[in-house]
Formats: C-alpha cells, sequence, structure tokens
C-alpha cells in the first residue's frame, strides 16, 4: 500500500504571484498564513519570494531574502517544516541558516548552479529539483515535446546527474515533473499518467498541480482561480496511489480530506 503523500502547502511572500500575490507580503501576514496552513493539513510550509508566473519580475536576490526571512525564522522557530522556494543560491543559504528543511528549486539548479552546492554543504538539506526548461514566456515558446514523459524522464535525469556531481546523495534528492513549466495542458495530462515512469526513476516525487491553468481549464471561462481547488484534491486522491512522496497545494484542507477518503478506501 502507498504511503500516505504529504501535502506541502504554498505560501507566497509576493506581490504578483497568479492567485495570491500581495496577500501575504507583511511578516505578521505571512507568518499567520503559514500556520494556518499547518492548521488545515500542511505537513510543510513552502515559501517563496519570486513569482515563476509566465512574465513576472525577476526579483533581486536581497529583495527576496527579506521577503521570506521573517516568516522561515518564524515558522521554524515554532516547529514547522519549512521549505525555499527559489532558485538562487544566497537565498538558499540563508533559509537553510533559518531552520529550512527543503529547498525547492523550480530550475533543478539550472538557473544558479551555485545552489546544489549549498544544498551539498549542508548535512540535512533536501532538494526538490523541478523540471526546467528556463522562464516562462506567455507563448510557452518552450513547451513543445514528441513524447512529454520519455522527455521529462531524460532531462530529470540529467539534473540528478548534476546533483550528483555537486555531492548531494540519492537520499537528500526528490523530483518534481514541474506541471505547467513549459508544458500545455495536453502535456501535463500525459504526465500525470505516466507518474509510473517517473516513480521508476527511484526518487520521491512530488506534485504541482494546484490551481493550474490546465485545471481551470475545466471549469467555467469566469470561474475564480480558487474554485480550482476542488479539481487540485480530486487530482491529490486520484494520483496517491502512484506512488508520489507529496502535493504541494494552495488550499490544504482540501487535499487533506480527499487523501482521508482515500486513506479509508484503501484500509
Amino acid at each position: 500500500m502507498s504511503a500516505r503523500p504529504l501535502i506541502m502547502g504554498v505560501l507566497n511572500v509576493t506581490p504578483d504571484s497568479f492567485s495570491d500575490g500581495g496577500h501575504y507580503l507583511a511578516p505578521e501576514d505571512a507568518i499567520a498564513r503559514g500556520r494556518a496552513l499547518v492548521e488545515a493539513g500542511a505537513d510543510i510550509v513552502d515559501v517563496g519570494g519570486e513569482s515563476t508566473r509566465p512574465g513576472a519580475e525577476i526579483v533581486g536576490v536581497a529583495e527576496e531574502i527579506a521577503r521570506v526571512r521573517p516568516a522561515l525564522e518564524a515558522l521554524s522557530a515554532a516547529g514547522i517544516t519549512t521549505s525555499i522556494d527559489t532558485m538562487n543560491a544566497e537565498t538558499a543559504r540563508v533559509a537553510l541558516a533559518a531552520g529550512t528543511l527543503y529547498v525547492n528549486d523550480v530550475s533543478g539548479g539550472q538557473a544558479d548552479p551555485e545552489l546544489l552546492r549549498v544544498v551539498a554543504a549542508s548535512e540535512t538539506a533536501i532538494l526538490i529539483a523541478g523540471h526546467w526548461r528556463g522562464r516562462l514566456d506567455a507563448g510557452d515558446s518552450l513547451a513543445h515535446y514528441a513524447d512529454p514523459v520519455s522527455e521529462v524522464v531524460e532531462e530529470l535525469s540529467r539534473i540528478v546527474a548534476a546533483a550528483r556531481a555537486a555531492g548531494i546523495p540519492d537520499d537528500r534528492i526528490i523530483l518534481d515533473p514541474g506541471l505547467g513549466f513549459s508544458k500545455t495542458g495536453a502535456h501535463n495530462w500525459a504526465i500525470l499518467r505516466g507518474l509510473d515512469r517517473l516513480t521508476a526513476l527511484g526518487f520521491p516525487l512530488l506534485i504541482g498541480a494546484s490551481r493550474k491553468r490546465f485545471l481551470g481549464e475545466m471549469l467555467p471561462a469566469d470561474a475564480e482561480v480558487a474554485e480550482r481547488d476542488l479539481p487540485t484534491a480530486v487530482l491529490t486522491a486520484l494520483i496517491a496511489d502512484s506512488g508520489i512522496w507529496g502535493v504541494r497545494v494552495h488550499e490544504p484542507r482540501a487535499s487533506a480530506r480527499a487523501l482521508d477518503v482515500w486513506e479509508h478506501l484503501r484500509s
């Protein structure tokens, strides 16, 4: 029987994230939101200070650190497991010093190769390496695949090789196929149908489908972004049997309840 996937709650300390930008910029709001995510069922709080949506402004490292450090320090001090969502080595270094366990890099170490060495230098830090072909643009210009699953597997394998070369042991690597990153809705669905080929790589797998455009495409055109939480939760339950390590979601409560149903059905 597959273990219950962990739930990673999203905490965007940004003005421009696609679904909740600007809501938690003030440190006290970010800290309160982090606590609320845990109360709603999150096992990990993933704190990010730079949006990765198409066309998002690139944030200076000093600004990124200023945004995320108060929440990371306060939540870690409260015993909450935290993750830093960053592509920058110096931000990762500061986060680890604040008590963060996971470094969630959507670029898999490609945006700043020094990040891999920062993770390797830690005795406990765990790298979550995403599949990435570059920063997103409005036209999905890099979203071209002959076989999405095979190509993502191949490109993630190269990311693993780079992480190993930097000194990160296999038991401190988690992979993320990067749904929505240089991928159309059809590509995302193909990857979700082929999760067995991704888990066959032998690494824990994090899935971040929450509120993404391909789920919104199933809803009425005027639906609010938060209405994507229900399909997100349904998807969480549907893929739990595939052996994934965790899901990254904006609203943990719905996915936690979905996993409760999954556990009851399985037992």
